[in-house]
């Protein structure tokens, strides 16, 4: 195989989880599409740093990628949003039925959004060593895990994720932050040193015990952890004097 090929095989291979998920979903197979998310984001980090590591960029993969993520980052969580809405009873969602059924497909504007961010960044030509609003993955990856919360209910936050009102606000929350300029800070190393990636460190560290103590729980507490770390960051640097 050309080795220029590599970085799309695995941005392909992340394409083709999301296909399944997307089945998985259908069938309410809640640990099969959850797994194979987790799986599309490994391949999604690997196509990145092999492309690095090879020196193999293209207008093609950039493009490639942005396809596949928009299938596992977009579709997928819109879809388990929607099937999460729609499990309610019709008569509990204020009282309407025709509300319920207006309302039921909004959430695909997690969908909506992540591609209108994933086109956004493909032609955005700041500097790429922060990220200018949640990347998809992170987003998708988050919603990925209120199945799991709710299937393996050990804190007993099932009702709450399963409101229409909370999957409302989610995906209003989620929409724009995917699309903000709020400034958050990459994971990418440039090298192992503390000096330039304390707060990777810190974040990662954190991130490790809250999955440790806290399981699928932990997913939506580190995304709000590495939001507010990077506002915080941001505010540092900013402040900072000359």
């Amino acid at each position: 195989m050309n080795k220029k090929q590599l970085p799309n095989v695995l941005t392909c291979m992340n394409l083709l989880c999301g296909c399944v998920a997307i089945i998985s979903v259908f069938h309410g197979n809640v640990v099969l599409m959850a797994g194979m998310v987790f799986l599309a984001a490994l391949f999604d980090f690997m196509d990145g740093l092999t492309a690095r590591s090879l020196n193999v960029y293209s207008e093609l993969g950039k493009n490639l990628d942005s396809l596949a993520d928009v299938v596992t980052f977009g579709v997928v969580p819109g879809m388990i949003l929607y099937n999460l809405f729609i499990k309610q009873p019709d008569q509990e969602f204020l009282g309407s039925f025709t509300l319920f059924h207006l309302l039921k497909y909004f959430p695909f504007v997690v969908t909506v959004f992540a591609a209108y961010r994933l086109a956004k960044f493909n032609t955005d030509t700041r500097p790429k060593h922060v990220f200018y609003g949640l990347p998809v993955p992170a987003a998708g990856i988050l919603v990925t895990s209120f199945p799991l919360i709710v299937r393996f209910d050990n804190f007993g936050l099932g009702s709450l994720i399963m409101h229409p009102v909370f999957l409302l606000v989610a995906s209003v929350v989620l929409s724009y932050l995917m699309i903000s300029d709020l400034q958050l800070f990459s994971l990418k190393f440039a090298n192992m040193g503390w000096k330039d990636n304390k707060i990777r460190f810190i974040f990662l560290g954190i991130s490790l015990v809250l999955v440790i103590v806290l399981q699928f729980t932990a997913i939506p507490i580190i995304i709000c952890l590495y939001v507010l770390l990077s506002v915080i960051r941001y505010y540092l640097m900013k402040n900072a004097p000359a």
